[in-house]
């Protein structure tokens, strides 16, 4: 008989199969669901790690060590190098090009499959704390607080919710408890930047409306608190349950504000020493786990949602590469702006200290959480996920475990990776990095090919010396997009 790639994934995660007639399986029974917890940095480059690269200047020990007790995956992406649509791909396990664009209201429609709903249906208790960035119904601003958020997290599968609309430079700023504002953002803040870095960098926001004692600088330490508190809440009340909690950060993006415990930690500035109070923020939480004694019964995931803003000025400045030697940063199409540090801990189920330099990326989650708790997808979710638990358990798989890999830049430049070969349609980073976008002069290639097995610098453009890879790269993004999927 055939099965599909979902199907065959799921006969690995699983154990060994008996199979029968078509549509007849015998499984052995699945192991008990593990708790899950999932922390996302935001802003944070592929080189800020020091176990992604030994000459950080930012002193990351608990990421570090979760990397020597879990699997450290060299080649993890984003769907995109900027928040809103990297946050989307990793929750519905679809490319964002995919989702709604109104900007008044919420991203995920209401009859998407998440990873909190899956979950939930699957008798989880499933948490969220931090910066949601996928919008409510009715918008983030100029509504009557009073009334109840709709199309936020708990709409979308979370059970409980605490966090913040959207990104610490973006007003109005407001925490948000479940579905309901918890102080309107009555008062007023003026725009603020800070010298000597970008208009984009260090202490920068907009100004506009906040919420009265709201402090941009308590926001990281009260995130870790929350998600702490979740953690012993769920242990106190529903301790039988498995719980998924979903812990989005809201640095080291900017402000860029470390409290005074951290400056001067890092040799990096105001950046990395924010990055070092992300790193010890990750490690309150995954000391709350070890206290409850939850560590050996719950998969640890860390990443970061894109690229840093780090400029080549700020290299030669601090000597610190946030990028880890990619090219570009945040928003751009090149490599730095969407490969990620991407950290997996599961105490006897993951080997402790092993790497993995298959491609994965974030819409993967949703068919992998799916496997973990014997569950197939239906047809209309996770149209582009992959379950990278074989990947994981180090069980045999078909490799490579993606046919392709699509990404898009901040300014809408397609990228595609199959293989060692990455296509980019369009010229310049299509991002923060100059040049933005350049227009080819006539008999110029008019995108980027890269070999990144042989050139992961992204300097030597072969587009024009393989058109034939150019049309295979462009005619299969094409056919994801018409036929709405990639698996």
């Amino acid at each position: 008989m055939t099965l599909n790639r979902r199907a065959f994934l799921k006969t690995l995660a699983l154990g060994s199969m008996a199979l029968a007639l078509p549509g007849c399986r015998s499984t052995p029974e699945a192991p008990a669901s593990p708790n899950i917890l999932f922390i996302m940095a935001d802003d944070m480059g592929y080189g800020d790690p020091g176990c992604y690269n030994v000459e950080s200047k930012v002193p990351t020990p608990h990421i570090d060590q979760l990397a020597k007790e879990g699997m450290r995956f060299t080649d993890a992406h984003a769907p995109a190098s900027v928040c809103v649509p990297s946050r989307y791909g990793l929750l519905t396990g679809r490319y964002p090009f995919r989702m709604s664009r109104d900007p008044a209201g919420s991203l995920i429609a209401p009859e998407r499959m998440t990873l909190a709903s899956l979950l939930h249906n699957h008798g989880y208790r499933t948490g969220m704390v931090g910066k949601w960035h996928l919008g409510f119904d009715g918008g983030t601003s100029d509504r009557d607080f009073s009334k109840p958020m709709r199309g936020g997290p708990v709409d979308r599968g979370f059970d409980y919710y605490f966090g913040i609309p959207a990104s610490l430079d973006i007003p109005p700023y407001y925490y948000i408890r479940n579905d309901h504002c918890v102080d309107p953002p009555t008062d007023n803040i003026g725009e603020h930047h800070s010298e000597g870095v970008t208009p984009i960098q260090g202490a920068f926001w907009r100004g506009g409306h906040i919420a009265p004692g709201f402090s941009h600088k308590e926001v990281l330490p009260e995130f870790a608190e929350k998600a702490s508190q979740f953690l012993q809440d769920h242990h106190q009340s529903t301790p039988s349950r498995p719980f998924f909690l979903y812990l989005a950060l809201a640095a080291p993006h900017t402000p860029w504000l470390p409290t005074e415990k951290y400056r001067g930690l890092s040799g990096a500035g105001d950046y990395g020493d924010y990055t070092a109070e992300v790193d010890a923020s990750i490690g309150r939480v995954l000391q709350t786990l070890d206290d409850l004694d939850l560590r050996d019964r719950t998969l640890v995931i860390f990443t970061s949602d894109n690229g840093p803003v780090w400029y080549d000025q700020d290299v030669v400045r601090w000597h610190h590469d946030s990028a880890g030697g990619l090219r570009g940063m945040k928003g751009d199409a090149w490599e730095a702006g969407h490969r990620m540090p991407f950290i997996a801990r599961w105490p006897d189920r993951i080997k402790a200290g092993s790497t993995s330099d298959e491609v994965i990326c974030f819409t993967d989650m949703l068919a992998t959480f799916a496997a973990i708790v014997g569950a197939d997808l239906p047809r209309d979710a996770g149209e582009d996920s992959y379950s990278i638990l074989p990947v994981l358990r180090e069980q045999p798989y078909n490799k490579p475990l993606r046919e392709a890999t699509v990404f898009y830049s901040s300014r809408r430049f397609y990228a595609i990776r199959k293989g060692p070969w990455k296509l980019i349609q369009g010229r310049g980073s299509g991002g923060f990095s100059v040049p933005h976008d350049v227009e080819p002069e006539p008999g110029e290639p008019a995108g980027q090919l890269y070999n990144l097995q042989e050139d992961p610098d992204e300097s030597d453009n072969l587009y024009a010396e393989y058109p034939k890879m150019v049309d295979d790269l462009t005619n299969l993004l094409q056919r994801y997009k018409s036929t709405g999927r990639s698996v």
